[in-house]
């Protein structure tokens, strides 16, 4: 899987490619990822879903499943086990991601090209990579004047920081989080 360098109408932008993980069964599920569980000779077990914000779904004949955080082939191996445990003699199950959660951040303010991106899969910003992606900063950007806005434990958190310096100074590098909205302030004359 590559993930796409032209952004289509409506679509958040992509700044970059990134190769797919070395297997699908290494895919770590998350909320919002699209499945579907197959259970060979069992029609009726077929479930499609959306894993919900809570990382658990309900299953027919096993019910609740901590899905979320899961490897695929974990997770394959917990449905497998809870139906054998059960109800079958040795279930063939095939879990497939269909269409895996979107890992968006939004940087807005003194980029060259704000908007929404997407991380690319299976790796990690910080905060200068960000802006990097936006295009860096215009001539009126204030690296100075950074914040980082996220929700933390159901909790709304605001880091105001000073990415000029943080561009110099390596050792501590912010990462940057699914959903987290960066605003680069304007530079005061």
């Amino acid at each position: 899987m590559v993930v796409s360098c032209t952004p289509t109408p409506g679509s958040p932008r992509t700044a970059f490619t990134a190769a797919a993980p070395k297997s699908a069964s290494e895919h770590l599920l998350a909320p919002t990822d699209l499945i579907e569980i197959k259970v060979f000779q069992e029609p009726d077990l077929t479930t499609s879903t959306r894993i919900p914000e809570n990382g658990r779904i309900i299953m027919p004949m096993i019910g609740e499943l901590p899905l979320a955080g899961m490897t695929v082939q974990a997770a394959t191996g917990l449905i497998r086990d809870r139906l054998q445990t059960r109800f079958l003699a040795n279930p063939q199950v095939t879990l497939t991601v269909v269409e895996p959660a979107r890992k968006l951040f939004t940087i807005l303010g003194q980029v060259q090209r704000p908007g929404t991106f997407r991380f690319p899969e299976r790796e990690t910003i910080d905060l200068i990579q960000a802006i990097g992606i936006a295009g860096g900063y215009t001539a009126i950007g204030d690296p100075t004047r950074v914040t980082v806005k996220r929700t933390v434990n159901g909790k709304p958190e605001v880091l105001k920081l000073d990415a000029k310096r943080m561009a110099v100074d390596t050792s501590t590098p912010i990462e940057i989080h699914s959903n987290d909205i960066i605003t680069v302030g304007e530079r005061l004359f």
